[in-house]
């Protein structure tokens, strides 16, 4: 895991080293950069794989060069594939190289022309950028090959093309942006672009609508305006224009999820397949040349996940991980359990409570990282933070909630249709109703625009389990939640964490699952819970019910906080008019947009982020 930097068009050649140095908490092990007259990269690199051979950026004897963050899982395979390749590393990121070299031919008669292109939405790009025969199409195959997670950015000096892709679910971020003198950048994060002279962080109001409604972005949104996500399972292609200016010249999507709920399941019959293909996730996710922990919760989800990686761990020779647990106080349930499973299971356990004042020293951090108006889930950085002093690479359960229906609104969608239909009503914000009806008539849309579905009816999008289980999927609630709070909450700590649940195995498997084996009157996640009962988890943690986060974990402490900042709440919300009734009746969020608004907006989003969370909430003009 690293952070990355990636600028096309600059003349600074200096920029994207300044921008992989402000990602440097995702890659403690080092800072490196590389440019030519038209593409500059940036590499603040976490060492795990090929510890002393594997620098980026990473060149090649094509003409390529490339950043990568993330972990590619089949690369020993790859590596075999292509072993005519003349390699240079031993490590995983250098088969992304190898695998684009084995497919895309040398330009016969130089670099391709770009044809005409406009100015559409936030971006620049040609006329065909997202027909069937555009430039990102020629890249389909050689993605498809690669299994893992990652964000990476490939510059083709021979085509004068940028590669960028993203894994299939969107694991690892990957945003961009575009400057006003037509320059593109792209990061990791979105605090990487303050380094830009012409960009000045703003906040997109309608993602942030959005964000409010639905309880998290959605498509490629970011809560920044002009700064988007490219879309999981895709890849862009980006040129020079004659005048120098960055453009879009093609979108291709290469993978894709499809939710297809089968008739019948047995359990008897079954459970075991289901199990097995979760463990080829896990047994693929210990690949590491440092030190591997489990972040456990006492929940199923991370219990499944320790307790495989301990049968893994043995049969391969390999160390077992040790376990990381933090709560409130060891009379937290999920501590008490957590602590079933460890002595279960005879894991090593690192346990650790919170002081009184957690929340409001970690907050700053928290909101810094978070880059959203997250507050409940402030435990991950002491947790994280905590991992981070013994390992560099943790696993998680995250995923088996949006697979095997594990959250309550599941159990209810109809009144989660109404709850959502109700705030963007009550909202009575203009691009309330686009959102429902026509987005494109308010706001940029289609291939490498922010929003990538031209509407988001809740009566559609959650009419029934397989809709909303595709649409949580496909348009937010995972990768642009679940996933990027681990993402940035563990890489503040430079701690890399994996989630085997969206192995691709165990995603094949769960995609085909009936939905009465997901959920089933009050009871949720039933063929997962017929496959844990197939190990040696406690019987107790294979029918304990899930728990949300943040509220389980500290439900005091969150309390407690919450208490003292609601009074101001209202004041905070009235800052917003157009947003100002929606943030009434949701006083987390309008505290969360306060510290979003104060260290990512406010003076340019630089240099905030070490102050204090009274002063922080305070000065905001």
């Amino acid at each position: 895991m690293c952070g990355i930097s990636a600028l096309l068009g600059s003349d600074d050649p200096g920029l994207a080293r300044k921008m992989a140095k402000s990602l440097s908490h995702r890659g403690p092990d080092g800072i490196r950069s590389w440019n030519d007259e038209h593409c500059s990269l940036g590499h603040a690199r976490l060492s795990i794989v090929d510890l002393l051979g594997s620098d980026q950026p990473i060149g090649s004897e094509h003409g390529c060069w490339l950043v990568q963050n993330g972990e590619i899982y089949n690369f020993a395979g790859l590596r075999t594939e292509f072993s005519g390749y003349e390699w240079r590393t031993k490590g995983d990121a250098e088969t992304i190289l190898a695998a684009h070299h084995h497919s895309v031919r040398p330009p016969t008669s130089g670099p391709t022309q770009i044809g005409k292109s406009n100015v559409k939405g936030w971006i620049r790009r040609t006329a065909g950028a997202d027909d069937s025969g555009n430039p990102a199409v020629k890249h389909i195959g050689w993605a498809s090959q690669l299994d893992g997670i990652w964000g990476f950015a490939l510059w083709d000096s021979r085509h004068q093309e940028l590669v960028l892709c993203r894994d299939p679910l969107g694991v690892k971020p990957l945003l961009r942006t575009i400057t006003a003198d037509g320059t593109l950048l792209v990061a990791s994060e979105a605090k990487a672009f303050s380094h830009h002279e012409a960009y000045t962080p703003r906040m997109d109001e309608n993602a942030m609508l959005a964000r409010l409604a639905f309880e998290y972005p959605l498509d490629e949104t970011t809560l920044f305006e002009g700064v988007v996500q490219v879309a999981p399972g895709t890849v862009e292609t980006w040129s020079l224009d004659g005048e120098g200016r960055a453009t879009l010249t093609g979108v291709a999507s290469y993978s894709r999820e499809a939710v297809v709920p089968s008739a019948a399941w047995n359990p008897d019959l079954e459970a075991a397949g289901l199990l097995d293909s979760l463990c080829e996730s896990v047994e693929d996710r210990l690949m590491s040349d440092v030190p591997l922990g489990i972040i456990l919760s006492g929940g199923l989800d991370s219990s499944l996940v320790a307790g495989l990686a301990h049968r893994a761990a043995k049969q391969a020779g390999k160390p077992v991980p040790e376990c990381w647990t933090i709560a409130e106080s060891e009379d937290n349930p999920d501590f008490v359990a957590a602590e079933q499973v460890a002595a279960s299971l005879d894991l090593g356990h690192h346990t650790s409570t919170l002081e009184e004042d957690s929340f409001w020293r970690a907050l700053p951090s928290l909101g810094w990282h978070g880059e959203d108006l997250d507050i409940s889930v402030l435990f991950f950085q002491p947790l994280f933070e905590r991992m981070a002093r013994d390992v560099t690479v943790g696993l998680c359960g995250q995923g088996a909630d949006e697979l095997h229906g594990g959250y309550p609104r599941y159990r209810d969608l109809a009144g989660h249709r109404e709850l959502i239909s109700d705030r963007l009503r009550a909202s009575r914000h203009p691009f309330a109703e686009a959102l429902i009806k026509d987005i494109s008539a308010a706001a940029p849309r289609g291939a490498g625009q922010p929003w990538r579905a031209n509407s988001h009816d809740p009566s559609r999008r959650f009419a029934d389990l397989t809709s909303t289980l595709q649409f949580e999927l496909d348009h937010g609630q995972l990768t642009n939640f679940q996933l990027r709070l681990v993402d940035r909450h563990s890489m503040a700590h430079g701690l890399e964490v994996r989630v085997p649940f969206l192995g691709t195995a165990h995603r094949r498997a769960s995609h085909t699952l009936p939905l009465d084996w997901r959920v089933r009157g009050s009871q949720e996640k039933l063929a997962l819970r017929a496959a844990a009962a197939l190990t040696d988890l406690p019987e107790s943690i294979v029918k304990r019910p899930k728990l949300p986060a943040g509220t389980a974990t500290t439900p005091i402490l969150l309390a407690s906080l919450l208490d003292e900042l609601r009074p101001h709440a209202a004041d905070w919300a009235a800052r917003h008019p157009a947003l100002e009734r929606i943030l009434k009746t949701q006083p987390d969020m309008a505290i969360g947009l306060r510290l979003f608004e104060s260290l990512h907006i406010v003076d340019g989003g630089v240099g905030r982020e070490n102050r204090d969370l009274w002063t922080l909430l305070e000065d905001v003009e």
